[in-house]
């Protein structure tokens, strides 16, 4: 199996920073893509970022600019640093990667279990 745990998420006021950690773990062989998703009552879980094994990057709209992603291979951990945190950016926050599992010959993508990050105004 492979687990993602996240940490990081909370409250914090409109302009404020938060830093999201995911670590993988588990009988992993290969890690390719690690990103962030979000997702709010009501409407469809939407990307947040993604980034390859090689670092090269990609971030949805509403996000360019604001948030960077990056990871730490040695680690099998990826991270999300969130500036000019917006009340609109209030969401779940799940980690996801697409992983091979020992004894197993392709990748899935596996998520982890969501943080939550709230932007008062």
């Amino acid at each position: 199996q492979v687990q993602l745990v996240e940490s990081g998420g909370g409250l914090v006021q409109a302009g404020g920073s938060l830093r999201l950690s995911c670590a993988a773990s588990g009988n992993i062989v290969r890690i390719n893509d690690m990103g962030w998703y979000r997702q709010v009552p009501g409407k469809q879980r939407e990307l947040v970022a993604v980034i390859t094994t090689g670092g090269n990057t990609n971030y949805g709209d509403s996000v360019e600019g604001r948030f960077t992603i990056s990871r730490d291979n040695a680690k099998n951990t990826v991270y999300l640093q969130m500036n000019s945190l917006k009340p609109e950016d209030t969401a779940v926050y799940y980690c996801t990667t697409d992983a091979v599992r020992r004894g197993f010959l392709g990748s899935y993508a596996y998520w982890g279990q969501g943080t939550q990050v709230t932007v008062s105004s």
